[in-house]
Parts: structure tokens; C-alpha cells; sequence
């Protein structure tokens, strides 16, 4: 890029907020590249209990829970989240991603198997490594797929795990949630779903998958979800079953075992944050309709946006050969912050940029991205 005269739109570091618009390159950007979904990361209250958080526990607990970095936080949010999914307990965790991968391979061992949506993320397939279980794939959001897969395989592995998300957060689609539910415990396997994208941004008042589709908490086995998308926060959680959630905190390497616990702001701002999502529920409306109207603006642009269902989500497919960080780098010229998505993040020949829609965003900010994105692919070609 620097050959050519672009700049470099990775690892280029922003002053201020990630919101809306971000500063960066020495100058304002409108901004399509924050999962702040409803604006959580610089609402007042989150970052004044974030403050309150540290002044009372300082800013680390400076050991593992099970040791002797336990605070009342921990239990309150856990309370919370148990309440929210309608299950016995729940567990925070310091990081999304080894939430993902700590919990599987805590769960699964050699003889066992992980029954993977095609298209799960990183740090669930990287669980499946850490597990050492086999892994086999279904098809995206196929529960005939599925149901095949597990006819062929559940007999000869112990424990069975299906694997899937709430909102795939590369394609902006959601899951056929009761239908594979339905396939997976017909052949007795334990269920996972990573709500990281859908916590917050699906249901009526933001509760993840299980609201859109008035699910019953023990629905799924394992709910996991992240604090750093809609609660502007940074960790990750599990809620479910009393003995499980405790068996994780207790045992689980990575989820409370042999890891410092989160850190004490971390949780000061997620509570928060569910206070203000108790409180303002309208922002999840605002959230839905932006990315509704983002959606329609780039389909109606001419773009292809694959499998995507107008969520917050919304991937602009670009093909291969290195357009999607070159439309990424022009994009900023024209004042415009949205992140190329580039393999091994998707697969080769599926580079994309990925907008991201807030609750916080304008119907005018939504149009002016828009119009960026096809001035400057018209004016390269294509």
C-alpha cells in the first residue's frame, strides 16, 4: 500500500472513541468499524461505574478467582446474566475468545466429537484443537446437514457437542435456532451457542437468540457470549446449568482456573451497561432499524451482501485479488473508516468489507457511507 500511496488501514491506532466517528490519520472519520453495537463504550453511567469499579477494588484482582481474586461483582453480573437466560448461574471470564476454546476443551476429550457449523468462528474450532476430539462441519445453518452429519458420526463418540452461533458475525444471518435444536437433541448431544453478536443486538429487549425465537433457558446447554460487543466492556460469560457453571469455575483451565480474574472496571462497566439496556430497550430498536436501512442502502447500491438478513451486520462480498483492503484504503481518503476482511479471517476469493451499524448511528451517516463505498468501487472498476 505504501508503494502506491494509500494508507496502511490495519493496525493504525485511533485517538479517543471507536464510535460513530473515530479519529484517526489526524482526522475525523465517519466510522463503520466498532461493535459498540448500542453505544455502551462511551455512554457516561458505564464509564463512571468503570471509574467506581477501580476506586473500589483497584485495577486488577491480582489472582485467580478460585485462589483469592473472588470480588461481589463477579457474583452480581452472574446473577444478572442467570436472570437474563432464564438458567440456574452463570460465569465471567477475562476473554471471549479463551472462553470459546477453554470451554470445549474443558468439556470434550479424544473420544469425543464437536459437530461445528461450517462457518463457526476461530476460537470455537480452536477449542476442538485444544479438546483433541475429533471435529467434523454441517453446513451453514442446514439442520438437514446436520442431522446427516451426526446419523454418520454420533454413534462412535462419546460426548456429542453442536456447535453454532447466534449471529455469524462474517455473514450477518442468524440460525435456524429451534430446527437444529431439534436435530441435536434427537441424537442426545449437548449444545453451545456463541452469542458474542447477538447478546445485546436480537430480541425485543436485546437478549440474544433465545429472545428472538422464545426459546426456554435449558433450551441450549451452554449460552456464551462476549461483554466487549453491545456492553462496551472487555471479557466473556457462560451461563447454564448450576453444576456445569460451577464445575467451570472451580476446574475449567482458562475460564476461572489458572487465569487472573477479570478486571474489576471490566465488570463495573458491564453491570452498567445491563442497567442501561433494562432502561432504554429503545436502543435495541434503534440498533434493528440501522441496520435494516444499512442493509437496503448497499443492496439497493448495486452491492452483493451474500446471505445476509439486513441485521447490524452487513458484508459488502468483493471477491479476491486484493480489492477489499484497496477499497478500505480509498475509502479513508473519502473520509470513511470500514475494515477489510481478508483471508484466513474468510475464506480465499470472499475478501469483504464488513460496515457495522449502531444504535448511535444517523439515517444521514448511514447514506454518506454508502455513497463513499460506490463513488470509490465505481471509480477503481467494478
Amino acid at each position: 500500500m505504501a508503494s502506491i500511496g494509500l494508507l496502511n488501514p490495519y493496525l493504525e491506532p485511533h485517538q479517543g472513541l471507536n464510535a460513530t466517528t473515530v479519529r484517526k490519520y489526524d482526522r475525523e472519520l465517519l466510522n463503520f468499524s466498532s461493535y459498540s453495537y448500542l453505544g455502551m463504550t462511551g455512554e457516561p453511567r458505564v464509564r463512571e461505574a468503570a471509574k467506581q469499579a477501580i476506586d473500589t477494588y483497584g485495577t486488577s484482582v491480582s489472582a485467580s478467582r478460585v485462589v483469592s481474586g473472588e470480588i461481589p461483582l463477579y457474583a452480581s453480573i452472574e446473577r444478572r446474566l442467570a436472570e437474563i437466560y432464564d438458567v440456574d448461574d452463570a460465569v465471567v471470564t477475562t476473554s471471549g475468545y479463551i472462553t470459546n476454546a477453554a470451554t470445549i476443551g474443558f468439556l470434550l476429550g479424544p473420544k469425543d466429537i464437536a459437530v461445528c457449523d461450517s462457518l463457526a468462528h476461530n476460537s470455537l474450532i480452536a477449542g476442538t484443537r485444544w479438546a483433541g476430539c475429533r471435529r467434523v462441519n454441517f453446513r451453514h445453518n442446514d439442520p438437514a446437514s446436520l442431522e446427516a452429519v451426526l446419523r454418520m458420526s454420533r454413534r462412535t463418540a462419546g460426548r456429542a457437542l453442536v456447535v453454532l452461533e447466534g449471529h455469524y458475525s462474517m455473514e450477518g444471518d442468524i440460525p435456524p435456532l429451534p430446527e437444529l435444536i431439534e436435530v441435536a437433541r434427537k441424537y442426545d448431544c449437548v449444545i453451545m451457542v456463541d452469542e458474542a453478536h447477538s447478546f445485546g443486538v436480537l430480541g425485543a429487549l436485546g437478549h440474544g437468540v433465545r429472545e428472538l425465537y422464545g426459546l426456554p433457558g435449558d433450551a441450549v446447554d451452554i449460552w456464551m457470549g462476549t461483554l466487549s460487543k453491545a456492553l462496551g466492556s472487555c471479557g466473556g460469560f457462560l451461563a447454564g446449568n448450576r453444576d456445569l457453571m460451577m464445575a467451570l469455575k472451580y476446574a475449567g483451565p482458562g475460564v476461572s482456573m489458572f487465569t487472573g480474574g477479570p478486571a474489576p472496571a471490566a465488570i463495573g462497566a458491564a453491570l452498567a451497561a445491563l442497567d442501561v439496556l433494562a432502561a432504554e430497550p429503545q436502543r435495541v430498536q434503534r440498533l434493528r432499524e440501522n441496520g435494516e436501512t444499512l442493509w437496503k442502502l448497499v443492496t439497493d447500491s448495486g452491492f452483493e451482501t451474500g446471505i445476509a438478513q439486513g441485521t447490524p451486520i452487513v458484508p459488502v462480498l468483493l471477491g479476491g485479488g486484493g480489492r477489499a483492503p484497496l477499497i478500505s484504503a480509498k475509502l479513508i481518503e473519502e473520509g470513511i473508516n470500514v475494515s477489510a476482511i481478508v483471508a484466513p479471517a474468510v475464506p480465499d476469493g470472499e475478501e469483504r468489507l464488513r460496515f457495522f451499524a449502531t444504535s448511535e448511528h444517523t439515517t444521514d451517516q448511514l447514506e454518506a457511507g454508502v455513497a463513499a463505498l460506490a463513488r470509490v468501487v465505481h471509480a477503481i472498476g467494478g
